[in-house]
């Protein structure tokens, strides 16, 4: 599992020592040693390895943070555990970790692709609270081809049965599947089953949810029920420490703007063509 390094004054105020301001003023005074050297201010340490002393005395580390990449099967729970008497398989039964994980966010039962799992309340509150307008990424298969009009709505927003109206998404067609499309969807948020609402209202029926993308992090080649732990520079760009990649360009998806029709009436007052000159030969135009 990878081990990600963090600053020391982080880890001393995690660990219960005092604030980081507090944690920063020990480190200049010298009490503060690791692994049996001095620290410096901006030190990094992984805290799950390293021996970590104040005044002498070893800190108790912090819960290693661990960050897992799952692409979550249809007909699996999102949840830790299930309720009584339940006895579907969840995806904490996919990653056989020690750690307490819990999933970030959440991906309905019938639903497939990209979950988060990780014991970081801080990043989980981050991608999941409203106010920070995290992007997810959906690709979604439609029973049948969605017309302008529909798509249009969608883009706006959809009033549910319970009246709620879903914020502006950005919707455009993929790719055709028969009688059916698949669909990318990107929203900033996340009520339950909402795209699934949303095709019914629209007399559109969702065959499929795929999702492949939560904020910077993108489900890549992983199959259905595989997993794997995230790498520094993704962890680093999930919580907003690198700047976020730029948003692709979907003008590719859109059709060329329609050229201005020929009026007729300029065509009328062109007048007759010359006749042929050159033995019978029409005269070369020159191109525009």
């Amino acid at each position: 599992m990878f081990l990600m390094e963090e600053r020391l004054q982080k880890i001393l105020a995690q660990a219960g020592v005092g604030s980081r301001r507090d944690c920063e003023e020990l480190i200049k005074a010298g009490r503060v040693r690791v692994d049996g050297q001095p620290a410096v201010i901006g030190q990094k340490a992984e805290a799950a390895t390293a021996r970590i002393t104040v005044d002498g005395r070893a800190i108790k580390a912090p819960e290693q943070k661990v960050y897992v990449a799952l692409n979550k099967p249809r007909y699996v729970l999102t949840t830790v555990e299930p309720e009584v008497g339940d006895s579907r398989q969840t995806v904490r039964d996919l990653v056989p970790l020690a750690e307490r994980l819990y999933p970030v966010g959440r991906l309905d039962f019938e639903s497939e692709g990209l979950v988060l799992m990780t014991n970081d309340g801080e990043l989980a509150q981050k991608l999941t609270h409203p106010s920070h307008g995290h992007e997810k990424e959906y690709r979604v298969l439609l029973a049948r081809h969605p017309d302008d009009e529909q798509l249009a709505t969608w883009r706006r927003g959809v009033v549910l049965e319970d009246g709620y109206k879903t914020q502006p998404a950005i919707v455009y067609p993929a790719d055709e599947s028969g009688k059916g499309m698949w669909v990318r969807v990107v929203m900033k948020e996340g009520r339950k089953r909402q795209i699934r609402e949303i095709g019914a209202q629209l007399g559109l029926p969702v065959v499929r949810i795929l999702r492949v993308r939560i904020g910077t992090l993108r489900l890549g080649t992983l199959k259905p029920g595989e997993w794997r732990p995230l790498t520094a520079e993704e962890i680093s760009a999930l919580k907003g420490d690198l700047p976020r990649p730029a948003p692709r360009s979907h003008s590719s998806r859109r059709a060329p703007a329609a050229r201005p029709p020929v009026r007729p009436e300029k065509e009328k007052r062109r007048g007759p063509e010359p006749p042929p000159q050159n033995g019978g030969k029409a005269p070369l135009r020159k191109s525009r």
